[in-house]
């Protein structure tokens, strides 16, 4: 039996011990800045916690009964999913289309590319200020557009609905350029020669979009939905400086626009309440990590379940899968298996 000398001992130490080494970095991060607020705010949610008194008494789960009994936490969750579904679906959709528009054959695309990230550059305060400008109930260009063509004016910061509308379009306008250019890498990924067996069996364009390209972007199609929803019910900057002059930013004067993390900002600061604070995170924190969940099972199963069957359902992508199963299972000479 030989013995390994001090060197090979080290050696064999370094292999095993380096990659744990080389990622303890990012844990040890994710511990300080991720890990432990989470613990501690869950922690600060189960006292009766002020800004100027601070820690008072232990009160178990009763500021999570506390919240949930309060009707302006309701009423924060709805708002949040309203915004949150008129920002993400047309903001998908749009990231879609202006990603297949600049994966075509098209003039000047690096600087198509390059435009449609800059409102993603502007900052989140300088998009309020001026949206809420153009969406202004008496002086807006959006109502005095809608007066020239005879039509009444609408009360972008009164009317629920139509609060909801102009904070998800500062959404979309800044996030939509991003996004698209995640979807445009991923299309580019896909193999051109699938486009070109589809052509030449007659499939059109918007064939081969459907056919091919969205079942191959389908993973990255996961990542921006969830990484959307996620932003989504966390949003802040928009509706909190939509209307900064009522109600101290609140959320409008009846809570009409006030959504999850906007409340949980007024029970923090204004209300000075803590531990009821701390509790709206956590319910927060929950929900999202629900919803995210439901989200990525829902789509992973689309992508592997139907995607698959559809991909294999038309002619050009069994012609590939025959070719490639051939390639794989006949014997014979590296020429013969490049002509196939």
């Amino acid at each position: 039996m030989s013995t390994l000398t001090p060197r090979q001992r080290l050696s064999r130490l370094d292999v095993k011990a380096s990659p744990y080494l080389y990622i303890a970095p990012f844990f040890i991060l994710f511990a300080l800045v991720g890990l432990f607020p989470l613990i501690y705010t869950f922690v600060v949610s189960l006292f009766d916690w002020h800004l100027l008194k601070g820690q008072g008494d232990f009160v178990g789960l009763g500021n999570f009964v506390e919240v949930l009994e309060d009707r302006f936490f309701w009423n924060s969750l709805f708002n949040t999913f309203s915004i949150f579904l008129l920002s993400a679906i047309p903001q998908l959709l749009a990231a879609l289309l202006i990603a297949a528009v600049l994966d075509a054959n098209i003039r000047g695309k690096t600087f198509w590319r390059m435009a449609v990230l800059l409102p993603y550059v502007v900052t989140p305060v300088a998009v309020s200020i001026i949206f809420s400008n153009l969406f202004g109930d008496d002086y807006g260009l959006f109502n005095n557009l809608l007066q020239g063509l005879g039509l009444p004016a609408v009360a972008w910061h009164q009317d629920t609905f139509a609060s909801h509308f102009a904070i998800a379009t500062m959404v979309n306008w800044r996030w939509t350029g991003y996004n698209a250019l995640i979807l445009l890498a991923a299309m580019q990924a896909v193999p051109r020669e699938l486009h070109e067996s589809a052509a030449i069996d007659g499939a059109g364009a918007v064939r081969r979009f459907v056919s091919i390209t969205i079942p191959s972007i389908r993973p990255t199609m996961i990542f921006v939905i969830i990484t959307a929803t996620i932003g989504g019910l966390q949003i802040f900057a928009e509706p909190k400086l939509f209307d900064p002059a009522t109600a101290g930013g609140t959320g409008g004067s009846h809570k009409q626009f006030q959504t999850t993390v906007l409340y949980l900002w007024e029970m923090a600061f204004f209300r000075q309440n803590f531990g009821e604070a701390a509790a709206i995170a956590w319910l927060l924190f929950l929900i999202i990590i629900g919803i995210g969940l439901i989200n990525f099972m829902l789509t992973r199963r689309i992508a592997t379940g139907d995607g698959t069957k559809a991909r294999r359902s038309m002619p050009w992508s069994r012609r590939r899968h025959e070719q490639v199963e051939q390639t794989v299972t006949t014997p014979g000479t590296i020429a013969e298996d490049v002509k196939l």
